[in-house]
């Protein structure tokens, strides 16, 4: 039996789709943690990039230093939680992987941020303010929905990227697709680990085109126009 005949009775096999360690359970499990991982990611480095965005001080720092912590391994500051019984015991993992794969969401959203925010002309900040806005009425009603097309390829780079990675999550005992991929390596069962590989795979497709067709819903309308559809390397195309 070849490999490929060995893939595809692996995935009809009817004990890989049922129970606790089916892949319907395992992708929704996926599914959670990414969109918590992505839902904490925008909160702070969205939440921080608007605010030194809005102010122009201080971003260049805080957007070169959060590039700067991509280059720490996911793996490494996942293994660092998973020693820590307070953290790696708690919700069977999930807390671990939690904290480790938002360290790595929170760049492409912070820098994403920043530069859609510094990208908003600044005769439409004069235009706002002398229309009698000030501080956060410029942030909310003009800014922010200017810098959105930005904000928004910064979410689908962080989803892909979270997504892919979130296998490590097995390491520390959280039960999601990554654990066909672990338990495929370990024992040397390659069908398995490849099985696991492609179920990411597809999640990471799936979440790129549901972001990418949530990011042109919430985009104003002028702007549609100006950044039809968003790349995959988490940039407004042009």
């Amino acid at each position: 039996m070849s490999f490929l005949d060995r893939l595809v009775h692996w995935f009809g096999t009817g004990a890989n789709w049922h129970g606790p360690g089916g892949i319907p359970l395992l992708f929704e499990r996926s599914l959670e943690l990414s969109a918590a991982v992505v839902a904490l990611a925008l909160v702070l480095g969205g939440g921080l990039g608007l605010v030194l965005g809005h102010t122009g001080r201080g971003g260049l720092v805080a957007v070169n230093a959060a590039n700067a912590f991509r280059a720490v391994p996911s793996l490494a500051l996942l293994t660092l939680l998973a020693i820590q019984p307070a953290i790696s015991l708690k919700w069977d993992g999930f807390l671990a992987s939690w904290i480790a794969l938002t360290a790595l969401a929170i760049p492409p959203i912070l820098t994403n941020t920043y530069v859609g925010m510094r990208e908003v002309d600044a005769d439409v900040r004069d235009a706002a303010r002398a229309m009698g806005l000030r501080g956060g009425h410029v942030l909310w009603r003009v800014e922010a929905p200017l810098a959105l097309p930005f904000v928004m390829a910064g979410v689908r780079t962080a989803a892909i990227e979270v997504v892919a990675t979130s296998t490590l999550a097995a390491y520390v005992g959280y039960s999601d697709l990554g654990t066909y991929v672990i338990a495929g390596l370990d024992t040397q069962n390659t069908v398995e680990a490849v099985s696991g590989a492609l179920l990411v795979g597809a999640m990471a497709a799936l979440v790129s085109v549901a972001l990418g067709a949530l990011g042109r819903l919430v985009t104003p309308q002028p702007l549609r126009r100006r950044h039809p559809v968003f790349s995959l390397a988490g940039r407004p195309a042009a």
